[in-house]
């Protein structure tokens, strides 16, 4: 299985980036997708996540209302739309791989892992 991560780069605060993943090794539309994040010197944090059909979907508080996330099942890939970006948005962002659960933001609920990708925003 292998998540490959891709998009990030520098930009200016309220600025936009579009993260994408494309997975191979497993089966897509069995997994529910998620982004988590990783900021300098902090733990890694959920951000978002999609549910296998790609009607429902979840995002943590910080990125509600600027952060969009979409799959294409048909191109088995995730993506993070990321808008109005913030200095405090600056991590590493990983795609995450996960059977449904009652407990989709708990790291240990996802299966596989991306290598991530570094977005940062400057002020």
């Amino acid at each position: 299985v292998q998540l490959q991560a891709s998009g990030g780069g520098l930009v200016q605060a309220g600025g936009s980036l579009r993260l994408s993943c494309a997975a191979s090794g497993l089966t897509f539309i069995s997994y529910d997708m998620g982004w988590f994040r990783q900021a300098p010197g902090k733990e890694r944090e959920f951000v978002a996540r999609i549910w296998r059909s790609g009607r429902t979907t979840y995002y943590a508080d910080s990125v509600k209302g600027r952060f969009t996330i979409s799959r294409d099942n048909a191109k088995n890939t995730v993506y993070l739309q990321m808008n109005s970006l913030k200095p405090e948005d600056t991590a590493v962002y990983y795609c995450a791989a996960g059977r449904p659960s009652s407990e989709p933001l708990v790291e240990r609920k996802y299966e596989y892992w991306g290598q991530g990708t570094l977005v940062t925003v400057s002020s």
